[in-house]
């Protein structure tokens, strides 16, 4: 398999309006385990991820209340930020016109029984074309490896994770972003045999989050995934409060490629 590289992308994530870092699997109606929270509006970030020339990176509304800053962050960089939360068919092309690249879904395309509806993919990719959809496979651990979670990561769904569901579902996407929901926000490393199982899989691009503590985590993503899984990085990232990645590090990281 030929070696690429594997790219950091950025993050926006929103709750209640303000830039945070929370633990995966916290968030609920009544709050969520923060691990930092911005006192700059969502555009500063945006702003600099343009200058350092970040692409790839998402903007997540993490409940409601986050739209005026969410739109902010689109705004501050036009077709470079992709915009997930909250997204189906009948908000999906505002945000395209309103500048975002790609929308990332993910609950939507399930029932209340956490049961995939797939005429739902294809019906979104038909309205915004595969090019600018991004499909949400964010994941915890099971006795079966790994099953898809939704609504907030609290709901399991019928979907595993694994190379036939990605076989499935790349001809209706541009990527999947896949956030290990067990470590997120932990810094206490990722999930390596996840990374290594999607770098496995010989398809479209795909977005790893979740555990990463330091740039050590994003060699071994490298490692491990012959670099085909890129990687963002949220609460180890000293732009959120964190200690284990610089991100002046992490931009040379992707000047070097």
């Amino acid at each position: 398999m030929e070696t690429q590289k594997t790219i950091f992308r950025p993050c926006i994530d929103l709750h209640n309006g303000q830039v945070k870092q929370i633990v995966g699997g916290t968030l609920t109606d009544d709050g969520a385990t923060e691990n930092f929270v911005s006192g700059q509006p969502s555009s500063h970030f945006a702003k600099m991820f343009q200058a350092d020339r970040l692409v790839g990176g998402h903007v997540i509304q993490l409940g409601p209340g986050n739209e005026t800053a969410a739109r902010q962050a689109i705004a501050a960089y036009p077709n470079g930020l992709q915009i997930g939360g909250g997204i189906d068919d009948s908000n999906a092309q505002k945000w395209v016109d309103l500048g975002a690249s790609h929308i990332i879904v993910t609950s939507w395309l399930f029932n209340e029984r956490g049961q995939l509806q797939e005429q739902r993919v294809a019906e979104l990719a038909n309205l915004v074309t595969p090019e600018r959809l991004v499909i949400d496979l964010s994941c915890r651990k099971t006795e079966s490896g790994w099953t898809v979670a939704m609504n907030r990561w609290q709901t399991m769904t019928d979907l595993r994770l694994d190379h036939s569901t990605l076989d499935r579902l790349s001809q209706y996407c541009d990527e999947f972003l896949i956030h290990a929901a067990d470590v997120e926000g932990k810094c206490r490393g990722i999930d390596g045999p996840l990374v290594q199982m999607l770098g496995q899989w010989q398809g479209s691009k795909v977005v790893y989050a979740g555990g990463v503590a330091g740039m050590a985590d994003v060699e071994l993503i490298q490692s491990l995934s012959k670099g085909r899984v890129d990687v963002t990085v949220g609460s180890a990232l000293d732009l959120f409060g964190g200690t284990g990645v610089i991100y002046k590090d992490i931009v040379q990281w992707n000047d070097r490629r």
